[in-house]
């Protein structure tokens, strides 16, 4: 059964714009559950869901051009509250009767809005002049009839629309991205004026419809839970407990991938904050067997995800052979998977397999457990919020994101337990510095990471060395979707780079990646 603040969900119509999963952001941060749905679901399907409100993303595509995606006039029609972004806001036009036409007048970047009524439902309390993020060469040309022009550009003599009586509104540029001056601001608007939507999605609302769904799935069987000791597992299984309490185990397998202190983190300080049944399994023997003379990245992300689940099933059967209820199996995995792990897997609409994790399209097909992923439609920061209601530790709650495979996807070549041992070292000293600093809730994610297959010259003493080289990898970023290097102040890099240089031996060069997200991914491998 459906939660109920999710029968109405906020529908983000994707046009094949990237940044719809961010508009669904958008929504959520207004407290209000959002889906994202393709743009080739039919209009009928559509309301079928009985969505509170409708928002039409951007795409690359010209209304008017062969093949381009269409808007059913039936969806305006349905009486649910549409907002149109961008390409949905011409598709609206189009739609409605009105003009869209290429007029030569591009805008990209950001541009001046020119606010023709700053009491209209979309634009309210806010000032007539304002900075908005455009990325258009078509514009509309003649606005539908029946709607109110309620902002223009230099570009777009009709940049904004309104009609408040068939609740229809429309804006030219991106209100969800952070150049946009009042982007969240006309996105709220939209939803609790124009809309008239309650704020209802909040942590403690997630909490107790997030249990409850779990509740129903598991009913009264058995779960394990693979904690790790991030963020998203140790959520997963805090909120598992809520709902099933004692059928919960969570299993904490030592893959001799972690980080230093990971593993007396998730022993102590999680299982004192929630009281979980926990299992720890020593496996590093068994995955550096396993790794043993594999380079390629894709291939290590899969053994790991193999190795992974034969380690849980082996545990499953443990714990109910140590119980002596052979009648009750463990039916259930719990895993720590969030919405961006299933859109960069291909699991998104449209979605390329940017990479495998090994928890989303990483784990073997013959897998025996039936998978429970309750926080598989959330956000980071939704995920974050969840923890602090469930009482995680802060600690663990803002800690950096760490990939599942580990370290070993931090290792560029083959994993061996001495490059482990030289990662960890160098890894612990850069967080201990950024911690230091007072950057940690600046920074998304600092990934370390070891180029086991690089060897650079050095000067260390009076003699040459022949050294691996270390990156740094500083990323900003809301969702990790799109992230932008982080600009970590120079005396604080300089400390890191000194310290990993003469506390490591086996390393005499620290680089720092300035690329983007994209067209790099945070991690290198």
């Amino acid at each position: 059964m459906t939660a109920p603040l999710q029968e109405h969900p906020v529908l983000v119509v994707d046009f094949g714009a990237q940044y719809a999963q961010l508009i669904a952001r958008r929504v959520r941060e207004a407290n209000l559950y959002s889906e994202v749905v393709p743009h080739t679901m039919s209009a009928a399907e559509m309301l079928a869901k009985e969505p509170a409100a409708i928002v039409l993303s951007g795409g690359p595509s010209s209304v008017y051009a062969e093949g381009a995606p269409s808007l059913e006039p039936a969806l305006l029609d349905g009486g649910v509250p549409v907002l149109g972004i961008c390409y949905g806001f011409q598709a609206m036009v189009n739609a409605m009767g009105g003009t869209v036409e290429h007029t030569g007048l591009r805008e990209y970047g950001a541009t001046e809005a020119s606010i023709t009524d700053t009491s209209s439902t979309l634009f309210n309390g806010q000032p007539s002049e304002q900075s908005v993020w455009m990325s258009h060469g078509d514009s509309a040309s003649k606005a539908p009839d029946g709607v109110r022009v309620t902002a223009t550009t230099p570009g777009a003599e009709v940049a904004a629309f309104e009609d408040d009586d068939r609740k229809l509104y429309g804006v030219q540029w991106h209100p969800e991205v952070m150049h946009t001056t009042f982007g969240q601001r006309v996105m709220e608007n939209f939803l609790w004026r124009g809309a008239g939507l309650e704020a209802d999605w909040t942590p403690d609302a997630m909490v107790e419809e997030l249990a409850a769904e779990v509740k129903e799935k598991i009913g009264e069987d058995r779960a394990i839970c693979a904690l790790s000791g991030g963020v998203d597992s140790s959520v997963a299984a805090a909120l598992v407990q809520k709902a099933v309490g004692d059928q919960l185990t969570c299993v904490f397998v030592d893959h001799g991938l972690l980080r230093d202190g990971e593993a007396e983190q998730v022993e102590k300080d999680f299982v004192a904050a929630t009281g979980v049944d926990l299992v720890v399994i020593d496996a590093k023997d068994r995955y550096l067997e396993a790794l043993a003379g594999v380079s390629d990245p894709e291939e290590k992300r899969k053994i790991i995800g193999r190795e992974f689940i034969r380690v849980f099933e082996q545990a499953a059967r443990d714990i109910v052979a140590d119980r002596g209820d052979e009648e009750h199996p463990v039916k259930w995995l719990v895993q720590g998977t969030l919405y961006p792990d299933v859109v960069e897997s291909g699991g998104g609409t449209g979605a390329a397999n940017i990479k495998s994790h090994h928890n989303v399209g990483g784990l073997p097909d013959d897998i025996q457990f039936k998978l429970v992923e309750p926080l598989r439609s959330l956000f980071k920061d939704e995920v974050r919020k969840v923890g602090l209601e469930l009482g995680v530790p802060e600690d663990i709650v803002w800690r950096q994101p760490f990939p599942g495979p580990g370290l070993g996807i931090r290792i560029v070549g083959e994993v061996t337990a001495e490059r482990l041992d030289i990662l960890r070292a160098a890894d612990k000293i850069a967080r201990e510095e950024l911690t230091a600093a007072g950057l940690d809730r600046d920074i998304w994610q600092c990934p370390v990471v070891l180029l086991a297959d690089v060897r650079s010259v050095g000067v260390q003493g009076d003699g040459r060395t022949y050294g691996h080289p270390i990156v740094l990898r500083p990323v900003s970023s809301e969702d990790a979707m799109t992230a932008d290097w982080t600009r970590v102040p120079y005396d604080v890099l300089a400390k890191i780079s000194n310290r990993i240089t003469n506390e490591v031996s086996e390393v005499n060069r620290v680089v720092l990646d300035v690329t983007s997200k994209p067209p790099g991914t945070i991690e290198w491998e």
